[in-house]
């Protein structure tokens, strides 16, 4: 039995989101050809996800600095523990999905403080001597993003920032691979948008038999 951890970046739901539909139509058709496997939803807009701020710094440091965890001051014993959960629980997933729309050339800001949360020294990634050592390289990484624009390819390629940083994000941590789903070039041609977003689907149904 596998775990996976479908993680999902938009603040609407699926009805208002091409790549939510997606996301549901690719979860929907694994959960039916994994039955036994299972899928843990993490919405990043309705979780608490502590941001690297001074608290969380500073606890670090002083617990790396030899200091206990009751010396902490409160808020930063609360968001540190909430940090540990959170690369806990991505270190005991086999699989994950990440779903998110592209805003301004990138994904929303809650992706990248998930992001921040599992990108931890000494569970994810070490630094050695000899270089930077991803420690999960056991998983794999779906990724589905949706664009108004085509950011895959073409004249507006050098722009796609989002699944370019979460491939280098997982090369770092140790993942080999990352396979995409792209939904894009509804708003450059509306018109398409429903055949783009159904071949996205079929990707999506399709791959969700072997990943």
């Amino acid at each position: 039995m596998s775990t996976v951890l479908y993680v999902t970046a938009h603040p609407l739901d699926k009805s208002a989101s091409h790549s939510l539909s997606v996301g549901h139509e690719f979860i929907q058709a694994y959960r039916e050809a994994n039955p036994n496997d299972e899928v843990i939803h993490l919405d990043l807009y309705k979780m608490d996800i502590p941001q690297l701020d001074a608290e969380v710094l500073r606890g670090w440091e002083q617990l790396k600095s030899g200091s206990s965890f009751d010396q902490l001051s409160p808020d930063s014993q609360a968001k540190v523990t909430r940090l540990s959960e959170l690369v806990d629980q991505f270190l005991t997933a086999d699989k994950i999905v990440v779903v998110n729309p592209v805003w301004n050339y990138l994904f929303p800001p809650v992706l990248k403080a998930y992001i921040d949360a599992i990108c931890i020294p000494g569970k994810t990634v070490n630094y050695t001597p000899e270089g930077i050592i991803g420690l999960v390289s056991d998983k794999k990484l779906l990724h589905i993003q949706a664009s108004g624009s085509v950011l895959s390819e073409g004249p507006a390629a050098g722009f796609e920032f989002s699944h370019r940083y979460l491939t280098a994000v997982s090369k770092f941590i140790g993942i080999p691979s990352i396979e995409v789903i792209y939904i894009e070039g509804m708003g450059a041609a509306p018109d398409q948008a429903p055949a783009i977003k159904e071949k996205a689907i079929q990707q999506a149904l399709e791959l969700a038999k072997s990943f």
